[in-house]
């Protein structure tokens, strides 16, 4: 039997700060996701020809990002889910909450995240992980 996507979806997380990428890698690793990170969303086109599942990125980084990003990703990807982040949603500065979901993010969520709140997303748009 070959591995389907069914079994186990793929994630990739996109974020430049390595704390925030890497507690969010351990996080959804250790709940039983498939996980790939980037540092950026020029880092990222490589890891996006897989095709993951699920994208959770932050809103805020060095070159294209926020918005256009997300509207990028899903005119490239429009199956992909994508999971916007940022510690900048309210602030007056970067991409709002209310830009990045009509851009086509299926969810937002405020830095910083709460593990519960991220999985429960995640399994809302995509399901549980394949063991």
């Amino acid at each position: 039997m070959s591995h389907s996507k069914e079994s186990r979806p793929e994630i990739l997380v996109i974020d430049d700060d390595a704390i925030m990428r890497d507690l969010i890698v351990d996080w959804l690793e250790a709940a039983g996701y498939a996980v790939h990170k980037a540092t950026d969303c020029n880092s990222a086109c490589a890891a996006l020809e897989r095709a993951p599942a699920l994208v959770v990125s932050d809103m805020w980084m060095p070159g294209p990002c926020g918005a256009a990003a997300i509207k990028w990703l899903k005119e490239k990807y429009p199956e992909m889910r994508l999971i916007a982040i940022s510690g900048h949603f309210g602030s007056g500065q970067g991409c709002t909450e209310e830009a990045a979901t009509s851009a086509g993010a299926a969810r937002t969520l405020a830095k910083p995240v709460k593990r519960a709140e991220l999985l429960g997303a995640i399994a809302e748009l995509i399901g549980p992980p394949g063991k």
